[in-house]
Formats: C-alpha cells, structure tokens, sequence
C-alpha cells in the first residue's frame, strides 16, 4: 500500500509500505475512506518535537472494515466504522469512568495517513454506523475521530453550561469545532479569540458572537472588556503553547474552569497564580471514544457540520502539499482521499 511518512522537519514523502495485517486478535484492518492531515502534526513537521527514524503519520480515519481478529464481534466487514485516535477496550475501569482515551491497553493511532490502517483495540474503539452514509458526511464523521470530539472535550472540561460565556483560545479545527460544542452545550456568549477573517467568517458561522482578534495580555484585556472586568465562565484552550494557556487562565474568571486540549509545549504554570485565581483547570487527551455515538448522530442528522474545517481537499498522494498549505496557514485542515 502507499502511505504518509515523514522523514525529516519539512520533509513528508507519499511511500510505499507494508500492507497491514492483523497482529493480535483485538485487531481490525480498515480501508481508508478519508483521512487527513492534523495539527498536531505540524510539531514534528516544524521540528518542535523529534522525528527520530522515518515513520508513517496520521490518527484520523473513517474507513470500511476489510478484516477483523477472532475476538472481535462489535463489527464486521463491510461496515463503515468511525474511531478514535486513541485505542480503547471499553471495558477497562478508565474506560467504564470515562475516560477511554487512557485506557489501560491504549495505543495512539500513528499510521491513518495510508490506503489501509490497523486498528487495536478494534472491539472497543470502532463504532459501526447503520450502513454507509453518503459521502458528504464522510468529513464530518472525519472530524468526529479527533477534533470535533477534542473541542467537544475543551468545552466539557472548561463545564460549559446553558447561559454561560465562553472564551475559545486557538483558530485552528480544535478550536473552532469547541465552538460548535460550547454552542451545543448551550452558552450564551463565545468569544472567539481568532485574527484572519476567513477562520472568523467560520466562527461564526458555528455560534461565536464575539471576536477577539489580540493576543496575549491585549487579548486577556479584550475579554475582561467584553464581560464586565470580571472574564469568562469557561474557556476552551486549543492550541498548547504557553501563551495560549497564560491567556487562558487570564481569561477566566474567579470561579470559571480552563479546559486544555491542545498538547502542551513548553508550558509552564505559576502555582501561585493558580492559586489566588479560583480558576479550575482540566484538559487531556479527549475521550473521543465516550463521545462517537452521540457525534456520529449530530453529524448524520445534519445538527452539526465540523466537516467544514476542511477547506482543503487533495488526493493523498499529495499529502506533502496538505502538511505545507496548513503549515503556511493556507488552510486550515487538509483532507485526503485515497
């Protein structure tokens, strides 16, 4: 099969690679319907974080299931699954609290960027929807897979409620699918922390009212301005440097909670802080798995479309160009059709 590799900072190659094949008996292998090219991605792409050897990319996917181990049961080939980007048996006592994404036998997907994909944990981590759906629901089912289901996470971390005013920190499809939560969990006032106008039009079009468009203290002082001196009642951090998460905490308001998803880099917290500012503080890896059901429902009955963090779509041979439009801020997600 042809799949995504990167070989250095900068350098990411369309190369051929070993088919999968099932390995343990919790295994599934899936055809890719579509996958894509991730944020988080872009750390190793800049070299913000070691590369090491060569090695394949990408932990998003919808596919068709083409085989599964003995001991799988919850699907079958043929069907159309949806996973996450974290392996989960869902049956684990992290899994049965709620929280799949550390699972005891969690493995992170490395390797979705390619015609086929092994899946551990196939019994507990896919969720079989009820036939194929048509093809222009594929990419919000995509997004479902990790950054609808992550900002979904952020505005639950940060408890979002019916009334409330949120504070969403980051542009990218994280944070603009935690508009999409944070409106369908009710709150009354987003303000969406975003410079260019195009990530703003879509903001907007999810539920933002406000637009922030400072950064750092300026940023922090546009909020304050917004909510009366006092800040937000919950705030969605999506971007993981420490900016983003010392604005956060600033944002907030005495009382309010800071949901942080964005994978953290070089951030550094001031205890003291912390402590005089009443503020809670939560994040993690998003326990996608706990969310698909529900997801899978809201995009296939047309109540959300996250699928529009897609403003690039390429085949996947082209997979280098996705990684440099996003990494050159040309788009903000890229998705790619085997």
């Amino acid at each position: 099969m042809r799949g995504a590799v990167i070989h250095a900072p900068g350098d990411v190659r369309f190369d051929t690679l070993d088919d999968p094949k099932i390995l343990h008996p919790t295994d599934a292998i899936i055809r890719t319907a579509v996958t894509c090219v991730c944020g988080s991605d872009l750390w190793p792409y800049r070299g913000l974080e070691p590369i090491g050897g060569a090695h394949p990319m990408g932990h998003e996917y919808v596919g068709f299931v083409e085989e599964v181990g003995s001991e799988v049961t919850a699907v079958e080939p043929g069907q159309f699954v949806v996973g996450s980007f974290a392996t989960s048996d869902n049956t684990c006592a992290n899994c049965r609290n709620g929280f799949p994404s550390n699972c005891l036998k969690r493995e992170f997907m490395s390797t979705c960027q390619a015609e086929y994909v092994r899946i551990p944990n196939a019994q507990g981590t896919l969720v079989a929807t009820d036939g194929a759906p048509a093809e222009q629901f594929w990419p919000g089912l995509l997004a479902v897979s990790d950054v609808m289901g992550t900002g979904w996470w952020a505005a639950e971390a940060a408890e979002v409620e019916p009334g409330a005013t949120a504070v969403v920190v980051g542009d990218g499809a994280v944070g603009l699918c935690g508009v999409i939560a944070a409106r369908e969990m009710g709150a009354e006032r987003i303000i969406a922390m975003i410079r260019h106008e195009s990530r703003q039009r879509l903001a907007r079009e999810f539920g933002a009212t406000d637009i922030v468009t400072e950064r750092g203290d300026d940023g922090v002082a546009a909020v304050k301005e917004l909510t009366g001196g006092i800040g937000a009642d919950a705030v969605l951090e999506c971007v993981g440097t420490d900016q983003a998460m010392r604005q956060a905490l600033r944002s907030a308001r005495p009382g309010g909670n800071v949901g942080f998803v964005g994978v953290p880099h070089e951030v550094a917290i001031d205890g003291q802080e912390l402590f005089f500012s009443h503020v809670g503080l939560r994040g993690g890896p998003a326990p996608v798995r706990r969310y698909l059901p529900d997801l899978i429902d809201r995009v296939l009955a047309g109540r959300i479309d996250p699928g529009k963090v897609f403003d690039l779509t390429l085949p996947l041979d082209q997979v280098a160009e996705g990684y440099r439009a996003m990494d050159e801020r040309r788009a903000i997600k890229t998705l790619l059709k085997p």
